[in-house]
């Protein structure tokens, strides 16, 4: 009786395990970066494995909607290994909204990824547009020099989950056929565009980061005045101006050694005073 005990317990231990193991394996766990991207484009270009193993396929769009541009190959792309600069240098845009389709046929926790880089406007408010995910704005007003300069690398991150036929993103939930439709939403500023993506299983943590933009990272001290003056009217606080603490105010750097001397004052009254006695003197006489 006590073997057969052991037996059970030993079995439905190796079954739960089995079925954690599968779950880990359904969520992306185990798998290298590379193996968790279930699809990956370079839009306005040729294919391109990344440092990561990513294989971005050629533009699926190519002589079919839109324009694709490698103007950025002349530029340097900040923020972006040398190897996988080709990226953010090539883009496909339109003069009206366009985007690509994703089949996902499983369940889970995925994650899509927006790479972009400005190129060609120098300023903001010249390129802004919106992203939708099967009919969800995701991205809000993007403008990508606004957000990090020009020729810099840029990625929007989306995570979303589908579960028993629904599409869950930022707080909204729809139906979902299978079928993921990422698009690019025409605005008021110039025309949408996008310059690779992928979408891929798992979480926010599983995201490579781009590497870091020195004239994005705010210094300590300047982090550490915002954190004191995080409550505003209600704490009681007043926000300190960025680079105020370090603040030189203008003026002498020495008080005026006869500001508080009133014989200065004296001074000139009594030579007056010595000038003009003589001379009344002088003219009484006459």
């Amino acid at each position: 009786m006590q073997r057969v005990t052991v037996q059970l317990v030993a079995g439905l231990i190796a079954a739960v395990l089995s079925l954690l193991a599968q779950q880990c394996w359904a969520d992306g766990g185990g798998l290298s970066l590379a193996e968790r991207v279930i699809w990956a484009v370079n839009s306005g270009g040729e294919s391109h494995v990344d440092v990561h193993g990513i294989h971005f396929k050629k533009d699926p769009l190519e002589g079919k909607l839109g324009k694709a541009s490698d103007y950025g190959m002349r530029l340097p792309i900040l923020r972006s290994s040398p190897e996988d600069q080709i990226l953010y240098q090539t883009e496909r845009y339109n003069e009206d909204t366009f985007g690509y389709d994703v089949p996902i046929r499983e369940e889970g926790d995925y994650i899509l990824v927006m790479k972009y880089a400005e190129v060609y406007f120098a300023q903001s408010q010249q390129k802004v547009f919106d992203v939708r995910l099967n009919g969800h704005v995701v991205v809000k007003d993007l403008d990508i020099f606004e957000r990090v300069g020009h020729s810099t690398a840029h990625d929007e991150i989306v995570p979303f989950s589908i579960r028993r036929g629904k599409l869950s993103v930022q707080g909204e939930v729809s139906t979902f056929n299978g079928k993921l439709t990422v698009e690019f939403v025409k605005g008021y500023y110039d025309n949408p565009k996008v310059c690779a993506l992928y979408v891929m299983k798992g979480t926010l943590e599983d995201v490579p980061k781009l590497q870091p933009h020195p004239g994005l990272e705010k210094p300590e001290e300047e982090e550490e005045e915002e954190e004191d003056s995080e409550g505003g009217e209600e704490g009681g606080k007043k926000k300190v101006p960025a680079g105020s603490k370090n603040r030189v105010q203008s003026g002498p750097r020495t008080p005026n050694p006869y500001a508080a001397d009133n014989s200065s004052l004296m001074f000139p009254i009594l030579v007056a005073f010595g000038v003009f006695i003589p001379t009344l003197f002088c003219l009484c006489r006459l």
